[in-house]
């Protein structure tokens, strides 16, 4: 693969990092021989965490080694080099690689120039920035190691191209881009192996039963799932017993699977992607024979260590699928690689057409505005799906801003746990509100009279009653949804459920609403197609949660119920941005909350990227989903790279109070608290009996203390008296057995001089 040519590294191979800085080697180098071992990758992690941690002094030090001098425009030097390396320890491990080795006056001993001088450009550059570039350079390190241990001319090339392009990203400070080089950028063939190996399934056992059909699925998600963490060959080995003539076809798909798929899962500077999902038919070919020779090779080898299920599935049942797999790959008419491809699905409830090992057409794309952030994921349908297969899901700025999130959704997300109950009309829910009612027995503390519950709770609703600054403005401690609560009250503001229909004509004022909607989520979410959120919003299917102010549509929520299921999935959320910060998104999902509640729905599922998890968590969702899979498993598509969350509603709450009983709680405590505390305000006098020459008292002996609630703890029961000789025996089976550790090597003898000369200089009380 060519190397695009760069003027600051003039060097025709990489430098080493000793020749570069003269650091101290780490003691997480790793060992590019075994890169994907979990071990190795939790140490580059370790690594990166470690170099982070750095002082700014240090970590200064370490980017002036790959950053240029900005002395004057004549210094050519691409690199600062330290005048003083330290001396290569004899023991890495014995390194405190948090001490700064060089100040920004020292001299660089290529163009005698300060270090600051080198890292003048990176003095106001903010702390995150820093780490990001950090984190390249733990990168760079590692294909440095990479580029001179791997043996193979193509992938060397590779390793050293990729380490040429993120040392070329410290320098100019971006970020690293590798399609410019290749040409393309991923997907490089539609359809994927993923929807491919799909189409297969129902192509060649549609007409199965599902006991036998989710047989052959399993056995295709097992050969995806290979396919993914399986190495590919080096082009110069297969060459060696292929002789076919796509061996330059082969050299740059090798070259994109490095790049996009092996490289950056141990440096995650860089994109990662599943190859199952970039690449298509052609790439398959080319690797099938192998892949299928080594994957029957090793079931076999390890056939006996198999549970008889998996031994009769891997060993008479794989092969079969591996042949007929085989007829479709090379066949030249088959049909599960025309993009327009229509399975036959005889059970469309427990056969998901959508891709096996996730969802390898979906686009995620994530865009910031002055508001802050917004995170769409877009299924985009294939001329077979129907209106409700692609889902999506959209935060817009309103509900990302962690300001306006509700803060008392997170109690609601706990009091879910607890009990409560549900009238619906079939058995399992009858049995899950049976569930929901068995109460953790709790301790219950009866010493306070309901006369005085009562009187405290009048005299906070009371406003004569209390004293305080005037309750008209808000205190930082109110409720996000209040302003929106009393705007409500005040009739400014109206919430509508409504959506289409063809059975009866909706009214003009429901068809003004929904192209309101339609023009609201067109406006918040500019990288959704318009075409894709009007079918949506306009589906009899899905219905809007509106929100009406002075006759115009500001917000909604789109949704969509599954009743015989019990869930419902959130589809659209957005609020137009001159009407942000005011509360209404999470009066918006309360109101949401309410509809469901009176509709026996308890369950709201969505998908949610990494930078969306946070603020669904706010919102009562988790991870947890306490939907059993089988009520959804089909009715919602899997997103790739998104994770499934659920939140479960307590029908014992109104949302829309939720946050007023709260505040009422806390103050009925407080008021409480401060009760008890007049009643206890009593002062007694101190203790003398110290002065006289008591050495000990008693603890309850202490004035006072009994009657603020002490209560001596229980007495526990007496062990074993352990006499002298066996606590000695004890001790010296603990230190024969820690000496034979064989971990235990560097605290057997003390550190000899000759290993470390400078050793007692550091350590004033060595071990001897």
């Amino acid at each position: 693969m060519a190397a695009p040519t760069d003027k600051t590294e003039e060097q025709s191979e990489p430098r080493s990092p000793t020749m570069v800085s003269h650091r101290r080697p780490s003691a997480t180098q790793i060992n590019p021989g075994e890169i994907n071992r979990p071990m190795n990758l939790q140490r580059i992690a370790q690594r990166k965490s470690q170099v982070k941690n750095y002082p700014k002094n240090k970590k200064l030090e370490k980017l002036g080694v790959y950053s240029s001098c900005k002395a004057d425009e004549t210094c050519k030097c691409n690199g600062w080099k330290n005048p003083n390396p330290p001396p290569t320890p004899t023991q890495p491990s014995r390194l405190d690689l948090s001490a700064p080795l060089a100040s920004l006056e020292d001299p660089c001993r290529s163009c005698n120039h300060q270090l600051a001088s080198h890292v003048s450009h990176l003095e106001n550059v903010a702390e995150e920035e820093i780490n990001r570039m950090l984190s390249i350079v733990v990168d760079v390190e590692h294909l440095f190691l990479c580029v001179h241990k791997e043996e193979d001319a193509d992938t060397k090339q590779v390793y050293f191209y990729l380490f040429k392009l993120l040392r070329k990203c410290i320098l100019q400070m971006s970020k690293p881009s590798v399609e410019s080089a290749l040409g393309s950028v991923p997907p490089f063939e539609q359809p994927s192996i993923s929807k491919g190996i799909t189409n297969f399934v129902f192509h060649k056992f549609g007409h199965l039963a599902q006991k036998d059909w989710q047989t052959m699925y399993e056995l295709a998600k097992m050969f995806l799932h290979c396919l993914k963490h399986w190495k590919l060959e080096t082009p110069t080995a297969r060459k060696q017993h292929d002789e076919s003539d796509d061996a330059a076809e082969y050299k740059l798909n090798y070259s994109k699977w490095l790049c996009f798929c092996h490289v950056p899962s141990f440096c995650d500077s860089l994109t990662r992607y599943e190859p199952t999902h970039i690449f298509g038919r052609t790439f398959l070919r080319s690797v099938f024979p192998t892949l299928r020779r080594q994957l029957l090779e090793k079931f076999r080898a390890e056939k006996d260590k198999m549970p008889p299920e998996k031994r009769t599935l891997v060993m008479t049942h794989f092969p079969r699928f591996l042949s007929m797999l085989e007829e479709e790959v090379y066949g030249s008419n088959s049909p599960i690689w025309d993009p327009d491809f229509q399975p036959n699905v005889t059970n469309s409830t427990s056969r998901p057409t959508s891709p096996i090992d996730g969802n390898s057409d979906a686009s995620v794309t994530t865009s910031t505005t002055s508001m802050g952030g917004r995170i769409t994921i877009t299924q985009t349908p294939t001329p077979t799906s129907s209106a409700n297969d692609g889902q999506s899901l959209n935060v817009t700025p309103t509900l990302l801003n962690a300001r306006r999130t509700l803060r008392a959704s997170t109690m609601a997300n706990t009091a879910m746990h607890e009990a409560g109950q549900i009238i619906g009309r079939s058995a399992e829910k009858r049995k899950l509100a049976e569930d929901m009612n068995e109460e953790p027995k709790r301790p219950r503390f009866e010493d306070i009279p309901m006369e005085v519950v009562s009187e405290v709770l009048s005299t906070i609703t009371d406003p004569t009653a209390m004293v305080g600054p005037e309750k008209s403005f808000f205190s930082p401690h109110t409720a996000r949804d209040e302003a929106a609560r009393n705007e409500e009250l005040k009739g400014m503001i109206t919430f509508h459920v409504i959506g289409n229909s063809i059975t009866r004509k909706p009214s003009r004022e429901t068809l003004t609403w929904l192209i309101g909607l339609q023009n609201v989520f067109s406006h918040q979410l500019p990288r959704m197609p318009k075409e894709y959120i009007t079918r949506l919003v306009f589906d009899t299917k899905h219905k809007t949660l509106t929100l009406v102010k002075d006759k115009r549509v500001i917000g909604g929520i789109c949704f969509r119920l599954f009743p015989t299921q019990g869930f419902s999935e959130i589809v659209f959320c957005a609020v137009t941005s001159d009407e942000q910060v005011k509360g209404y998104g999470t009066h918006l999902m309360n109101h949401l909350k309410d509809y469901h509640l009176k509709h026996g729905i308890l369950h709201f599922l969505t998908f949610a990227d990494e930078f969306a998890i946070g603020y669904f968590k706010k919102q009562g969702f988790s991870k947890e989903i306490r939907l059993p899979k089988s009520a959804y498993n089909g009715y919602i598509k899997d997103y790739e790279g998104a994770t499934l969350m659920g939140c479960q509603l307590n029908p014992k709450i109104i949302y829309t109070e939720f946050s007023q009983i709260i505040h009422k709680q806390k103050e009925i405590v407080k008021k409480l608290i401060e009760r008890k505390q007049e009643q206890q305000r009593k002062v007694y006098p101190g203790l003398t009996c110290f002065k006289e020459g008591v050495r000990q008292i008693p603890i309850e002996s202490i004035p006072g203390l009994i009657e603020a609630g002490w209560r001596p703890p229980p007495e526990k029961p007496k062990g074993p008296i352990v006499s002298e000789d066996q606590l000695q025996n004890a001790f010296k089976m603990i230190l024969t057995a820690t000496k034979n550790h064989t971990s235990a090597w560097p605290f057997l003898k003390p550190v000899e001089k000759t290993e470390a000369p400078d050793y007692y200089d550091y350590i004033k009380y060595p071990m001897v």
